[in-house]
């Protein structure tokens, strides 16, 4: 049941079913919000799944906004439900997310499934650029341009109806959050500390990832000791959506680790 946590005056928004088992904590790409998870969810029925928007996404409030900060919203919203050991699934800057976590608090994340993202994203040049149409023209100037670094051309072609849906996705996100988010991850590097964590790690790629390319994922998973690694082919930024089967069997062969 979706449900609301207010961490130091910000309400976040999430949602969270019991059950057996490993928890399963995500953490979502921004731009997004938690339904992105829905069909990856639907393969796991019994088990503790927690999912949450972010700061300035979904219906959770806009408030000030890092990697660490964004971490540590899930590290205590996962205190307040008793959640711990759990794998953290975490796409693009979620995946940042997800480092940050397994690095503060290993006791919560004993497990990573590291998607389409890296120790570091993009250029100060990128996010600026993208800070500026948020705040100038707002998400819906730069909609179509996201929609072609989210999705492969496969899927542009033939799921039309659910690419206008991610794509009004998109636009209700709020400027201020995208452009916070995008501050958060032009501002984040975590190439000294990625290569410290010692948790079982998966990290999977669609092979025609534009936004964060398979070599990026690549050498995030070469810097992890143990890590493993996967590419999906034909599939854009965010597998979750497009082929949700790939990461559910990544989910579960890391729990099986």
């Amino acid at each position: 049941m979706p449900t609301f946590f207010d961490r130091d005056g910000v309400s976040l928004h999430y949602a969270y079913s019991s059950g057996n088992g490993t928890p399963l904590v995500f953490a979502n790409s921004l731009g997004t919000d938690f339904r992105i998870w829905d069909d990856v969810v639907a393969g796991f029925p019994n088990h503790p799944v927690l999912r949450i928007d972010k700061r300035g996404h979904g219906l959770s409030g806009n408030g000030p906004t890092s990697i660490a900060i964004l971490a540590e919203d899930l590290a205590a919203l996962m205190e307040h439900l008793g959640l711990s050991g759990a794998l953290i699934c975490g796409v693009s800057v979620g995946g940042l997310i997800a480092q940050q976590l397994g690095h503060a608090r290993p006791d919560l994340a004993a497990r990573l499934v590291l998607m389409d993202t890296g120790m570091k994203i993009g250029t100060d040049a990128i996010w600026n650029e993208r800070i500026e149409i948020a705040q100038s023209g707002g998400t819906e100037a730069m909609a179509d341009a996201v929609m072609d670094r989210w999705f492969s051309a496969s899927f542009k072609k033939t799921r039309q109806t659910e690419l206008a849906g991610y794509r009004t996705m998109l636009c209700t996100i709020s400027n201020a959050g995208y452009a916070d988010v995008s501050r958060a991850i032009r501002d984040c590097d975590l190439s000294e500390q990625t290569p410290h964590l010692t948790q079982p790690c998966h990290v999977l790629v669609g092979g025609d990832d534009q936004a964060t390319p398979p070599a990026l994922n690549k050498a995030l998973a070469d810097a992890i000791p143990g890590a493993s690694y996967s590419e999906v082919p034909g599939v854009g930024h965010l597998p979750c959506i497009e082929t949700p089967d790939a990461v559910i069997a990544a989910i579960q062969s890391t729990l099986n680790a």
